[in-house]
């Protein structure tokens, strides 16, 4: 049985109550004044580290405020001194996820007896629990285990099976780790009076970790799902004498019906009977929050699931997860009268403007200081070669070498992925963006990495965002409609006159995907079909000509699966026929580390761009566009296109002429 008696209360009820209750832990955080018989327990989580220890983006090489577990370090440290009683753990996904833990695993390796940098960070904190996530598995199992060796506290996970063969009973799978720890502590009520309580701690893993780590896993793991698992185990917890069961769940929240394997179960795993509070992660957002609002089953202000107190700390350390109980005697034991749940940010922001709310803590620092000071000697040194210059000076006018080497590295992921899938064999088509194309950011804001080595650190050149991977399934048609969409950039243009605008400046250049596998070429005297914001403009048009997959008219009946990121396939831009209902996979990568293994084990990449997509010739007809100066050396050495200057533009930018 669950022991929370009153879900229904809301931070509002609580505080008004706390001075009839005497909790009043929440309204005066640094003198807890539980009455005898009650106390307050705080509950505090990590989740989705990455190996962001410090506050710094090594790709960018420069410090950041919007990360870092040493920052987060300092709200456990602040939260701990408000609450006598407390908890502390960690959801998974600590392990990969920036550059420090490519370098470990890459370069210095993990020997037997080996300190990573997350665990002496974490080790520092002292955390009672933690989980797997489905990060841990990216570098093998091997790895895996070295890392967790050095954990000063328990790692657990309860649907991670070793060998391929799941048992009848989840209970009697073999496990890899333990599938719940109970931790006896010792809690101090109203009146000063110390008790025994027993906190259990049960860790689930996605079950996808077996499509996504398939090379490390197949054969030697095998994923159970999450609720038949808790189902299984929970019950058991309860039979040893746990006071409280607290879910430490790698997996997202989904308002939608449970299936068998669902990767984002949160939200059913709150209703697991004898389950008390869920901490959830993996998605990379905060709960409670606005996200979630207006879902079933879901209180995104309350902060509950099925009414359950649950919190998901956002990513890299942007945020504690916080669960307040007041737990009261319950004969020998406690229970959860009533709660409170939150999600503490390490900084604010307004606009574009970033401001911290909290330093680093040093011990945290210094733990890892020679980690970091070689992670910055590792991301400033060369991990491949390109044989072509990386620039993205004419990437609104040509196909460019900068979106190029974005394709072919997320066609290389994403068919390794579908391997296995009902999905593998389908062609696999990519679609990118150029990010860095002058417009508000300035004649500068353009990549420019030159012939000779890469550095980790140039690919933030190459992707700015932190996009995860995601791949669709679509039809021919939609490939088109895809591409029309994108055609929007540009100006309709009149046919035999000469020097015209040929740049729609309202329309952002991350929406002018270039689809790579196909060829095309576009219209520029037809009207755009979709405007800026992509909505349908001229029904009729159709700027997109000379359609062909390998060499032959696309297919509009076809089924093509095309690499893209969580924006796009989320629905991001107002793309026609992109959205939820066509994700085929999701990924658990960034598209940024995508690139970065492929230059790995690419050693050198040719980046140079092959021309699939052209303007139609117009006779007599040419067009100007603006582009940084530094664009000067690269003009004559475009594919495919005719690029010659112009003048000076506006504000520092050079312009050219293209005749069509």
């Amino acid at each position: 049985m669950s022991s929370i008696k009153d879900f229904s209360i809301s931070r509002r009820t609580l505080l008004m109550g706390a001075a009839a209750t005497g909790f009043t832990a929440a309204l005066h955080p640094y003198s807890v004044l539980a009455k005898e018989g009650t106390a307050h327990l705080r509950l505090m989580e990590t989740t989705d580290l990455h190996v962001h220890v410090f506050p710094y983006d090594y790709y960018s090489d420069k410090p950041v405020d919007t990360a870092g577990f040493a920052r987060t370090a300092t709200l456990i440290r602040d939260i701990r001194n408000e609450a006598t009683n407390s908890v502390l753990v960690d959801n998974g996904d600590f392990l990969q996820g920036n550059p420090m833990g490519d370098y470990v695993a890459y370069e210095r390796g993990m020997s037997e007896g080996d300190l990573h940098p997350v665990i002496k960070g974490m080790n520092v904190l002292e955390f009672d629990a933690a989980t797997l996530g489905n990060h841990e598995f990216n570098y093998g199992l091997d790895f895996m285990m070295k890392v967790l060796a050095g954990a000063n506290f328990p790692v657990v996970c309860a649907n991670l099976v070793k060998g391929s063969t799941l048992a009848g009973n989840p209970r009697d799978d073999a496990l890899f780790l333990k599938p719940y720890v109970i931790v006896e502590k010792q809690v101090t009520d109203g009146a000063g009076k110390s008790y025994p309580i027993k906190i259990g701690f049960i860790g689930f893993v996605p079950p996808q970790i077996m499509n996504w780590d398939r090379r490390h896993l197949e054969g030697n793991a095998n994923a159970r799902d999450i609720i038949e698992t808790a189902k299984a185990f929970v019950p058991e917890m309860r039979e040893q004498g746990c006071d409280l069961v607290i879910a430490l769940s790698h997996s997202g929240i989904d308002a939608n019906d449970y299936s068998e394997g669902m990767e984002n179960a949160s939200l059913h795993l709150a209703g697991v009977e004898g389950i008390d509070a869920v901490f959830t992660g993996h998605q990379h957002l905060v709960f409670p929050g606005p996200q979630y609002e207006g879902l079933p089953g879901i209180d995104s202000e309350k902060g509950t699931l099925f009414g359950k107190p649950a919190a998901m700390g956002g990513f890299w350390g942007s945020h504690l997860g916080v669960i307040d109980l007041m737990i009261e005697r319950d004969g020998n034991g406690w229970r959860v009268a009533n709660f409170m749940t939150e999600a503490r940010p390490i900084y604010e922001k307004e606009g574009r403007t970033v401001t911290p709310l909290v330093e680093s803590q040093q011990d945290v620092l210094d733990a890892v200081k020679e980690d970091h000071e070689a992670t910055l000697a590792y991301v400033r040194r060369p991990v491949g070669k390109t044989s072509a210059p990386l620039h993205s000076y004419f990437a609104l006018v040509a196909d460019d070498p900068s979106v190029q080497i974005v394709s072919k590295a997320q066609i290389w992921y994403i068919e390794q992925m579908l391997k296995g899938t009902e999905w593998e064999g389908l062609p696999v088509l990519s679609a990118a963006a150029p990010f860095k194309a002058g417009g508000r950011g300035g004649p500068d804001y353009y990549t420019d990495v030159p012939v000779g080595d890469v550095a980790i650190k140039n690919v933030a050149d190459l992707y700015l965002y932190p996009n995860t991977i995601r791949a669709v399934a679509i039809k021919g048609s939609t490939v088109k409609e895809w591409l029309e969409r994108s055609a929007g950039i540009f100006q309709e243009v009149e046919p035999g006159k000469a020097d015209q605008t040929l740049i729609n400046p309202e329309f952002p250049s991350y929406n002018f995907d270039v689809i790579d596998g196909v060829t095309y070429q576009i219209d520029l005297s037809q009207p755009s079909k979709y405007d800026a914001k992509g909505e349908v403009l001229n029904p009729d048009a159709s700027r997109i000509v000379n359609l062909e997959f390998n060499g032959a008219p696309l297919d509009p009946e076809a089924t093509f699966v095309v690499a893209t990121n969580n924006y796009r396939a989320g629905g991001g831009g107002n793309f026609p026929g992109i959205s939820d209902d066509v994700v085929v996979f999701i990924g658990p990568d960034t598209n940024r580390d995508v690139l970065v293994r492929y230059i790995v084990e690419q050693g050198t990449i040719n980046p140079s761009a092959d021309a699939n997509w052209s303007f139609k010739p117009m006779p007599d007809t040419s067009v100007l566009f603006e582009t940084g100066p530094g664009g000067t050396e690269h003009a004559a050495s475009v594919e495919g296109v005719r690029i010659e200057p112009a003048g000076d533009g506006a504000d520092g930018f050079a312009r050219y002429r293209i005749t069509l």
